[in-house]
């Protein structure tokens, strides 16, 4: 139930969606008279644009995100295995071409390759199922291989969890799946803004594991004003921010993460 609510809540929070869904609104109530109601309406769809598309709201939502966790230094020098999370490629295309397409996110798997050649005897972990209500598409643990296998990564150390339909269940199913020793070190790789979520989670379902954030949205020196973006990736920014938000509150107030911005601290 979780899932398909917080899928129903996205859609109409989703900035493109409810600017579309208000001016649509405002249109609907001008249509029938209601000049008030459809100038409120219409105004809430102009705000929503034009604080994601001419403003670094965006970029300033991300900072704290992004800014959470670091890559260790120095790196460890051995570690047990590498678990890539999933939402990388695009499962839509991939499921019809056969191809490997990656998506903004595509460094979480980019890194994971590099990572590979860095540490040989690791395992490789890629957690990702479809997650999509309505769109049909391959899961990121099913195209994976076909991408790590050419850049190098033998297909013997691959271990692939296909059935996981957002972060949580990454975490469970995981620690289901590869059954970590006390003493092994695991890193964790996965967008920087959605680190904490995905560490949270991961301590939550009894997985330590050691973060090492890709795919940064951000420069990290924005400064609040004018939109220092062209107007697609900072409406981008406010997208993937809001949501990265909300998912951190919506899994603090379930209980499934035990702080509402987890840390290195914590």
């Amino acid at each position: 139930m979780f899932f398909y609510l917080s899928k129903l809540f996205w859609f109409v929070m989703q900035p493109i969606n409810l600017i579309g869904l208000t001016a649509l609104a405002g249109i609907m109530l001008a249509i029938v008279g209601w000049r008030r109601l459809s100038i409120f309406f219409s105004s809430i769809a102009f705000l929503v644009l034009a604080i994601g598309a001419w403003t670094s709201t965006g970029a300033m939502m991300l900072h704290p995100l992004e800014d959470r966790f670091s890559r260790p230094d120095p790196a460890p020098a051995g570690i047990a295995g590498i678990i890539v999370l999933g939402g990388g490629f695009e499962g839509g295309v991939n499921l019809v071409r056969g191809g490997y397409e990656l998506n903004a996110s595509g460094d979480r798997f980019v890194e994971a390759a590099v990572l590979a050649r860095r540490y040989p005897e690791a395992r490789v972990v890629v957690t990702g199922g479809t997650g999509s209500m309505m769109l049909e598409g391959e899961g990121d643990g099913d195209t994976a291989p076909r991408l790590l296998t050419a850049l190098g990564v033998e297909p013997g150390r691959l271990v692939l969890e296909n059935k996981s339909r957002n972060t949580y269940e990454n975490a469970v199913f995981t620690r289901e799946i590869v059954k970590p020793q006390a003493g092994e070190t695991w890193l964790l790789v996965t967008s920087a803004f959605h680190m904490p979520r995905s560490v949270g989670l991961f301590r939550k379902a009894g997985f330590d594991v050691v973060p090492w954030p890709a795919d940064y949205r951000t420069a990290g020196n924005e400064y609040f004003g004018p939109a220092q973006d062209n107007v697609s990736d900072s409406l981008q920014n406010l997208t993937v921010g809001l949501r990265e938000w909300i998912g951190l509150l919506a899994y603090w107030l379930s209980g499934r993460i035990d702080s509402p911005l987890p840390g290195p601290a914590d």
